[in-house]
């Protein structure tokens, strides 16, 4: 992120914490590092790491598609323009609203099981998703390619359910693989794409190979993506990609204040935010940075802990910070993805605002809820004392 600390620290002021701000600088970067590794491959955007309508927009404008896993999302993709073939739908459960929707925007669906086949709408454009059972180097909660993994069908399936696409009268594009998300070793993907050449001798050609996403933000994407040219090639397909994280985490920051400290059996730096506004490191004990905005040399090693009623409301462990006071800004990077995207109103908190900056400026792309906005849909029986 290029934000300059005292831009952060003027927008905490103006805009109060928590706070998610985006570098609109570091969103195009991140894209371009993906068409600068695979080359024509056509990218589709991951929507569930980020789905605000502002980076929609400008990833719609630049060319890139949708993978969608909800109606919602479908909805967020054609309120942006994105339908036809820059739309994917994917998911292990779809609804039947997701079929409805997909087929009347001419969307290509990603099959993760035989059944499928007979629930898309009529002459649906289709990928069927593998599952190449593999262990890889992430939490067992990502792993969306092990074996005993909810998604996709067997490597031994996936020909059975190719030709029953087709004598179904759809048009069965290819395979689809994506073994999981924050992935740190690259050759996780070299196994995974070594077992989809076994099956080359009976699919024959394709026209496209979905390699899906999940590269951790540090990873080698020219090797990668090698690596995914060379298995499509020996398909005869194009190929295609699906960045989620790698496109927006590293442009947004979350920004929190300090309300105060404490000592028990280790230090505390309590902060305004917490689970409900950054809840990867509970869910899946990812490690955030963490950047102190005040001056000083580190003191000690402090917790940052969130305001909920939770033990595991903790933002980051063992971090050396100078010594804290109220007030003092705290910046958790790699937060613009699954940040907001996970945020919630658990103890009817109301959500953060989101800001955009660009060419020197904020931008507000999403208000900071109220109390109201959390609880405007819920209905009040009428005729009834308040008072009971």
């Amino acid at each position: 992120m290029s934000i300059p600390p005292s831009a952060l620290s003027a927008a905490a002021d103006r805009f109060g914490t928590p706070l998610y701000v985006y570098d609109a600088a570091e969103l195009d970067a991140a894209l371009a590092r993906v068409r600068s590794a695979f080359g024509g491959a056509r990218v589709y955007y991951a929507m569930k790491a980020n789905p605000n309508l502002a980076i929609l927009r400008r990833l719609h404008a630049a060319g890139v598609g949708f993978e969608c896993v909800s109606p919602g999302e479908i909805a967020r993709a054609e309120h942006v323009g994105a339908t036809g073939e820059r739309l994917l739908v994917n998911g292990p459960a779809k609804s039947e609203a997701e079929y409805a929707a997909g087929g009347r925007l001419g969307a290509t669906f990603i099959v993760d099981r035989a059944e499928e086949v007979a629930l898309l709408p009529a002459h649906s454009r289709a990928l069927v998703r593998v599952n190449p059972a593999l262990q890889v180097s992430t939490h067992d909660h990502l792993a969306t390619g092990a074996a005993g993994s909810k998604f996709g069908v067997t490597l031994e399936q996936a020909p059975a359910v190719l030709d029953a696409l087709r004598a179904a009268g759809h048009e069965a594009l290819g395979l689809h693989v994506h073994i999981g998300s924050a992935i740190r070793d690259a050759g996780d993907f070299t196994a995974a794409f070594g077992r989809l050449g076994d099956l080359r001798a009976r699919t024959g050609e394709l026209r496209v190979l979905d390699v899906g996403g999940g590269w951790g933000l540090g990873a080698d994407l020219h090797g990668i993506a090698r690596e995914a040219q060379a298995t499509a090639a020996a398909f005869g397909a194009e190929l295609w990609v699906e960045p989620g994280r790698y496109l927006v985490a590293q442009a947004g920051t979350l920004l929190t204040r300090i309300v105060g400290t404490k000592r028990t059996g280790r230090a505390f730096a309590l902060v305004d935010a917490g689970m409900t506004e950054l809840l990867r490191p509970m869910l899946y004990g990812a490690a955030h940075p963490v950047t102190p905005l005040w001056p000083g040399e580190a003191s000690g090693l402090w917790d940052i802990a969130g305001p909920a009623c939770e033990s595991g409301d903790l933002l980051a462990r063992d971090v050396p910070l100078p010594t804290p006071g109220r007030g003092d800004l705290i910046a958790i990077g790699e937060a613009g993805a699954y940040g907001a995207a996970m945020s919630s109103a658990y103890l009817t908190r109301s959500r953060p605002a989101e800001v955009m900056w660009e060419h020197g400026d904020w931008t507000v792309i999403r208000r900071r809820e109220t109390p109201q906005d959390v609880w405007a849909a819920e209905v009040e029986p009428s005729g009834l004392d308040a008072g009971n």
